[in-house]
């Protein structure tokens, strides 16, 4: 770190001191050979011959990083002076469910919007199978750029979309920052539920009033259904100098990586077989995790509908000397079961709370 703080000197004053890049400069192609380097699949295998998704979403963050690092390359310095992080996993969506553990990978990606400080890169993977690259996934991500000390936000180089196509793909990004301020304005942590949402809270509530008491205290769960007090699954992580970045701080695919175990193992047990992911939707990080924390991560199925079931995973970090608890991340998860799970039904205002706010991220996702 004291070598980086050198490089402060560096960093641009405002963003017009900055050369315009193209979508082209930060292209990347990238392989993971699981087909032809048998060697390498170890790491990537589950019991049941699969791939580890956690994997694949640790290969996601680094690319995304180097994607970023490409759009702000600069020939004339030796190193960046740019402290480049993961603000956002804004989505990914599965195009196919699943991933063969003996194929060859491809990720490709570049950056699509850039704003003062921030830029938002998308990637896709294919896998290589039958004789042809079969797309599996889209992903957007919205990195944010900072000093060397990783203190304060730093100016990145402006895009310049070439062709229609481009600049269809920058107002697309456009687009994208305004849904994220419209959905952070909206938030149920600020704003009261919408009219519709409050008639789906009470309706819930008086199905399962008990009808033999004149009690808003007696109440009984409908058939085929699990309390939301029952769905959780926890875990606690040592967070060790191993899982470190560049800047000594837990590196956020490995966050991600045991947020989403954790919440499949939930998923699992509440539906009763193993699910397939749909969507990873919103993954917010709000403050980076120090090496030797005490990492709590909590899942909650919030919502679940048909087949489908939305997983919340909240991480914090527990500082023993001060018992204090600070969040770090909210995840959130769609999986399909191959069969119909039990309705899900929240008790309380807080967990009717969670109820609406995931049946928002599932909507959004079914929309997408």
């Amino acid at each position: 770190m004291a070598e980086r703080v050198s490089l402060s000197s560096m960093l641009a004053k405002s963003q017009n001191d900055l050369p315009a890049k193209r979508m082209k400069d930060s292209f990347l192609e990238v392989h993971l050979p699981l087909g032809s380097e048998p060697q390498l699949r170890e790491k990537y295998l589950t019991f049941h011959n699969t791939v580890r998704f956690g994997r694949i979403l640790e290969d996601l963050d680094s690319l995304a990083v180097l994607i970023s690092y490409s759009h702000t390359y600069n020939a004339t310095l030796k190193r960046s002076p740019l402290s480049i992080v993961t603000a956002l996993v804004d989505k990914i969506d599965m195009r196919q469910q699943i991933i063969y553990p003996d194929c060859d990978i491809r990720f490709t990606g570049h950056v699509t919007w850039v704003g003062k400080t921030s830029i938002e890169a998308k990637m896709h993977m294919s896998q290589y199978h039958d004789g042809a690259y079969t797309p599996v996934l889209d992903a957007t991500f919205v990195m944010v750029a900072r000093d060397p000390e990783n203190k304060r936000a730093a100016f990145v180089n402006p895009l310049k979309p070439e062709g229609p196509e481009e600049e269809k793909i920058f107002q697309e990004g456009e687009a994208n920052k305004s849904r994220r301020q419209e959905l952070s304005t909206a938030s149920l942590l600020k704003v009261a539920p919408t009219d519709e949402e409050r008639k789906i809270v009470h309706s819930l509530f008086l199905n399962t009033l008990d009808t033999k008491t004149v009690s808003f205290r007696s109440r009984v769960l409908p058939p085929t259904s699990v309390w939301m007090e029952d769905a959780k699954l926890k875990g606690l992580e040592i967070c060790h100098p191993q899982e470190r970045n560049i800047f000594n701080r837990i590196f956020g695919g490995f966050l991600m990586r045991k947020a989403y175990e954790l919440g499949w193992a939930n998923a699992c047990s509440y539906g009763g077989c193993r699910p397939s992911l749909v969507a990873v939707d919103d993954i917010l990080f709000q403050r980076p995790v120090e090496i030797g924390s005490l990492l709590l991560l909590s899942s909650q199925v919030c919502y679940t509908q048909g087949k489908y079931i939305q997983v919340r995973v909240h991480s914090e970090v527990f500082e023993p000397l001060t018992r204090q608890h600070n969040t770090t991340n909210v995840f959130h998860f769609t999986f399909v079961s191959d069969r119909d799970v039990p309705n899900i039904i929240p008790m309380t205002y807080g967990e009717s709370m969670l109820y609406l706010d995931g049946k928002r991220h599932f909507n959004q996702t079914v929309e997408n």
